[in-house]
C-alpha cells in the first residue's frame, strides 16, 4: 500500500498529523506513507519516523497555482500511489492527486471537490468534535467507529547531536531548569496572552532560579524583545534564530512550556514537556495538547469560545484574566509533585 497525505498548513495541525501517519502505519505495518506539504514544514514532518519521505509542495498559502499543482500531480504519478488523503477541506489541495490519477482519494465533503475526491467522506461535527479526530478518521475504514479511539499522540524525534550543536551555537548555559515560552500565535491577537503578563511571569520564574527561553516564528521576535526586555540575566529571546528542527530540539530541554494555543504548544506536548496552556478565543475540547502532561488555563467565559482573530467585545477578558500569579501557583505545584 503506497499512501500520500496530503498535509495541513499550520504548524500544530502538522503535528497532529502524526496521529494519523501513525494510525495508518499501524494498519499497514509494510505500507509507504509520503506527506505532500508546504516548504516550511519538511524539516517538522522529518522528525516523524512514520514517513517515508516529505515531499515539498512549492505553492505559496492560499495561492491557487493551477499549473504548478498540475506539474506536482503528474510528477507525483510515477510513484503509482494507491490511496490519497487530503486533510485540508478546501478545493486546492485536492488537485494534486486527482492530477496523479491515484485512484482512491479520501477527503472531507466541501468546496464542491467532488470530482477531485472519489471516497468523499461526511463530517459528523458532533461526533468528531477534535481536530485530530478528525484527520485520524481519514485514515480509517468508512464505516468504522467514531471517533477513532484510542489515538496515539505524536511524538518528535529529537536529535541529541543537532541539540548540542545550536546550544553552542547560541551559547546557552544549562545550568539553570529551562522553561520556555511561546507568545505567539499566527491564528491572531485573540489568541495571545498579554506580552506584559509574559514579561510578569518571566520575573517571577528567573527570581525563583530559572532561566526563559522565549521562542517562536520571525514574525514573533517583537514580542521576545518585549519579554525579555534589555539586559536581563537569564532572559534568552531566541526567536528567529532557530529553525523548527532547532526549536523542537531546544524546546526537548525545557522542565516546562508556558504557551498560547499555538503550533509550538502541540511540538512541546509531542517532546514530552509539561505544557501550561492559555486558552482565549479558541477551545481545550477542540485542539487540545495531546499529552497528560498539561495544565490547561481556560475560563469558559460566557462569550468564549468565539474562534475570532480579534476579540469582538474589545476587552479579550478570557485572557487577561488569567493572571500571572495563577500560572505561577500551577507551575509551583507542578513541581512540587515531581520532587
Amino acid at each position: 500500500m503506497k499512501i500520500l497525505v496530503c498535509g495541513p498548513s499550520w504548524v500544530g495541525d502538522m503535528v497532529m498529523a502524526q496521529s494519523l501517519f501513525i494510525t495508518l502505519k499501524k494498519r499497514y505495518p509494510d505500507g509507504i506513507v509520503d506527506v505532500l506539504a508546504p516548504s516550511w514544514s519538511l524539516s517538522l514532518l522529518s522528525r516523524m519516523p512514520e514517513i517515508n519521505q516529505a515531499i515539498e509542495l512549492p505553492i505559496d498559502h492560499g495561492e491557487l497555482g493551477l499549473k504548478k499543482r498540475f506539474k506536482v500531480g503528474r510528477k507525483l504519478s510515477k510513484n503509482k500511489y494507491d490511496w490519497a488523503i487530503i486533510i485540508p477541506r478546501s478545493i486546492k489541495p485536492a488537485m494534486a492527486p486527482f492530477f496523479a490519477r491515484i485512484p482512491v482519494r479520501t477527503g472531507y465533503k466541501g468546496e464542491a471537490r467532488y470530482i477531485l475526491i472519489n471516497d468523499p467522506r461526511k463530517l459528523d461535527k458532533t461526533r468528531l468534535t477534535m481536530t485530530v479526530q478528525r484527520q485520524v478518521a481519514l485514515g480509517c475504514p468508512k464505516d468504522a467507529k467514531q471517533p477513532p479511539n484510542p489515538i496515539p499522540p505524536p511524538v518528535l524525534h529529537i536529535d541529541t547531536t543537532n541539540r548540542q550543536h545550536i546550544v553552542d551555537t547560541l551559547h546557552l548555559d544549562l545550568n539553570r531548569p529551562i522553561i520556555t515560552f511561546f507568545p505567539g500565535a499566527e491564528y491572531g491577537p485573540a489568541k495571545q496572552w498579554p506580552l506584559e503578563y509574559f514579561r510578569t511571569l518571566a520575573l517571577k520564574l528567573v527570581a525563583a532560579g530559572y532561566q526563559i527561553w522565549i521562542l517562536g516564528g520571525p514574525q514573533d521576535k517583537s514580542y521576545g524583545s518585549v519579554i525579555a526586555g534589555e539586559n536581563n540575566s537569564h532572559l534568552f529571546n531566541l526567536i528567529g534564530k532557530t529553525s523548527m528542527g532547532d526549536a523542537i530540539d531546544l524546546i526537548s530541554l525545557s522542565k516546562i512550556a508556558v504557551t498560547n494555543d499555538s503550533g509550538l504548544m502541540h511540538v512541546a506536548a509531542a517532546v514530552g514537556v509539561h505544557v501550561e496552556v492559555l486558552y482565549g478565543a479558541t477551545s481545550p475540547d477542540y485542539t487540545p495538547p495531546l499529552t497528560k502532561k498539561k495544565t490547561i488555563h481556560y475560563l469558559a467565559l460566557d462569550c468564549a469560545p468565539c474562534f475570532q482573530k480579534e476579540c469582538p467585545l474589545g476587552h479579550l477578558n478570557c485572557l487577561k484574566k488569567i493572571m500571572p500569579s495563577d500560572v505561577m501557583e500551577s507551575i509551583d505545584s507542578y513541581i512540587s509533585r515531581q520532587e
